[in-house]
């Protein structure tokens, strides 16, 4: 009974995201109130602030995967990989594959006209971000090995992230403009290439995995 009721309880709020995110897309954030979210999705006000807090979580439904996501790609990076290899390489697949995370799919275009024109959305991005850089910087700095008085999480994590922000604003610029979609993605390559040509073989090789089983570990700014 309980996973039936928790899968009811998913269809639930997802079928609320969808019909809040088809009105915002419609008729632009701040244009759609909360009242009218529930009443189009034939629920309660009440059962809409139980699934999304707040008004800005029913536009930014998946944030918290969001902020997880390049930690959970460090996490889970191969042997012998390191933690840039891991980002750089799942965000050059996310442009290779056309990925709605980078902002590569059709209608991105008017979804990211709609985040950019609300000021609360834009001030929940940046909380968003905020929270992103420090996860992962301490990610990296539990990967690494690193102590607190060590600055090069904090400062990898900023240039990892600078990267994928680069990517994001270029696809999305490119989408709000209509250039095709494998238009935009060969210059999210170009520009993602000359980022990755910029960074030190430090960054590069910053919190690599063993190998194997009988690799050695590294201390701080090595292996991890």
């Amino acid at each position: 009974m309980a996973g039936l009721r928790e899968r009811k309880k998913q269809q639930t709020r997802q079928h609320i995201s969808d019909v809040a995110t088809g009105m915002f897309l419609e008729r632009g954030f701040d244009e759609v109130t909360v009242a009218e979210v529930a009443e189009a999705a034939d629920v309660s006000v009440n059962t809409v602030y139980n699934y999304f807090p707040a008004k800005e979580d029913l536009f930014l439904d998946r944030q918290e995967e969001v902020i997880d996501h390049p930690s959970l790609l460090v996490r889970e990076r191969a042997p012998g990989q390191s933690a840039a290899e891991a980002v750089l390489g799942a965000i050059r697949q996310e442009i290779i594959s056309r990925s709605v995370r980078i902002g590569l799919a059709e209608g991105m275009g008017r979804f990211i006209q709609v985040m950019f024109g609300s000021e609360s959305l834009r001030r929940r991005m940046m909380e968003v971000n905020q929270r992103t850089g420090e996860r992962l910087t301490e990610t990296l700095r539990e990967a690494a090995g690193a102590d607190e008085r060590d600055h090069l999480p904090d400062l990898i994590a900023g240039q990892l992230l600078a990267i994928q922000a680069m990517i994001f604003r270029t696809a999305g610029h490119c989408m709000v403009e209509g250039r095709p979609l494998d238009e935009v993605a060969d210059l999210a390559l170009e520009k993602l290439d000359a980022a990755e040509s910029l960074l030190s073989e430090r960054l590069l090789d910053y919190a690599r995995r063993p190998a194997g089983p009988d690799a050695p570990r590294g201390g701080p700014g090595g292996t991890g």
